[in-house]
């Protein structure tokens, strides 16, 4: 079998993180179909009342994260994430039971929302902060891509799962296979026995938590390793959101394509991520951690770069160069994920993974909506295919910051090449 079938799987505790890890992001991709379903089909919602679900599921990535950084750090990971798991399927129990006894209503749905969003928070941030205990250092790539493949098959797979179930057992009893997925989860993280290490939290600052989170944040910018990386995420977070509504309206409109044809499009974006985790560990293997990065980042854009050459095509090789363009990118996205949140990982001390990650999920995040806004601006003033060859620039010129950086030079996600380079 390959490396990414088995390796890292032959050790009891990284085989039952990541598969509470697999088994917890079915859930919320099943969630992330079936929750605004319920509210369409089975509550009426109004597209108002639909934004603000969509909202009130968003805003605590945004709110929290600072927060739960501090307390990641403080406390040990691995309760936090089967609490989360607890949580949320005790949440979603709300939802057929409300059905059932006809008493859910909007604002009830809004606050399962919110409690099954703040969990979702609490567990991805003690998740990939409590991966450097379970695995080497030089293993955090291999962990990570394994992670990751979970990950991208859940996107593929589980929204269509969702929507099966959703077809077969209506909406609200979907959920309950929802709830299922999320107790499998915390069975499988409670069976990992490695111990954690006693987190050493200095007495005076036991309850200054904006002085934590001031330490967190201080590390991350003064660190040149972390810097770099967080600019060039940021940047490129910022121009794939100035692409997304307009590719929409791209392929759609300016294209006029069939919906048959977009459907297999997008297709290939579960693809591409498949792929990027499958190749993530041989390219560092060839170029180094560092050039990986860069490479990445610079094909991204290249090949969105190609994707307004279609208007010049006939229908089908149109969507044939898309279709191409879209998994490459997709794959090189997956591959600079893995290998920037390895580096992460391996140079950040383990009493700080919880407020760097939560940095840096700040801050990546926190430019989506600027970006979506700048796009559909863009779009509104110079077109479509103007704005996709902008974001793609954009997308390019991320992997500068990375280019220019000690970032380069780095072969793996620790050791001389890494630890002499922090700020």
């Amino acid at each position: 079998m390959s490396k990414i079938s088995l390796g890292l799987l032959k050790q009891n505790d990284f085989r039952n993180f990541w598969l509470g890890h697999t088994v917890s992001s079915f859930g919320v991709q099943i969630t992330t179909v079936a929750i605004p379903l319920i509210a369409a089909l089975t509550m009426h919602a109004s597209p108002l009342e639909m934004g603000f679900l969509t909202a009130v599921e968003f805003l605590p990535f945004l709110l929290i994260s600072l927060f739960v950084g501090v307390w990641v750090d403080r406390k040990p990971k691995r309760p936090m994430m089967i609490a989360a798991d607890i949580v949320r399927a005790v949440a979603l129990i709300a939802i057929p039971v409300g059905i059932f006894m006809d008493i859910l209503t909007m604002p009830l749905l809004y606050i399962i929302a919110a409690i099954v969003g703040i969990n979702t928070v609490i567990f991805e941030i003690a998740h990939v902060s409590y991966l450097p205990t379970v695995v080497k250092k030089d293993e955090l790539v291999e962990g990570n891509s394994k992670l990751e493949f979970s990950s991208s098959s859940a996107t593929v797979v589980g929204q269509s799962i969702g929507g099966a179930l959703i077809q077969i057992f209506s909406a609200p009893f979907s959920i309950l296979f929802n709830i299922g997925t999320y107790l499998v989860s915390a069975v499988y993280l409670a069976r990992i026995k490695k111990q954690e290490d006693a987190v050493e939290v200095p007495e005076g600052t036991k309850q200054n938590m904006g002085a934590e989170i001031r330490e967190g944040a201080k590390f991350v910018f003064h660190n040149n390793i972390l810097r770099a990386i967080l600019i060039g995420t940021v940047i490129f977070n910022l121009f794939t959101y100035v692409i997304e509504p307009i590719f929409i309206l791209y392929i759609s409109r300016t294209l006029a394509l069939a919906p048959v044809y977009i459907g297999l499009i997008f297709s290939m974006s579960g693809v591409g991520a498949l792929l990027g985790a499958f190749v993530a560990g041989p390219m560092v293997k060839k170029l180094g951690i560092g050039k990986t990065m860069v490479t990445s980042l610079f094909l991204a854009g290249l090949v969105s770069l190609v994707i307004p050459v279609a208007t010049l095509l006939p229908t089908l090789p149109a969507v044939i160069l898309i279709m191409v363009m879209y998994m490459i990118d997709a794959a090189m996205v997956i591959v600079y994920n893995i290998n920037q949140r390895s580096l992460r990982q391996g140079i950040t001390p383990q009493n700080l993974q919880g407020r760097m990650n939560a940095c840096m999920r700040m801050f990546g995040m926190g430019v989506v909506p600027i970006g979506a806004v700048l796009g559909g601006w863009l779009g509104g003033i110079i077109g479509t295919t103007p704005t996709l060859i902008v974001g793609a620039i954009g997308l390019m010129g991320s992997s500068i910051f990375i280019v220019f950086s000690s970032v380069r030079t780095i072969t793996q996600p620790a050791g001389p090449d890494v630890t002499s380079h922090g700020g």
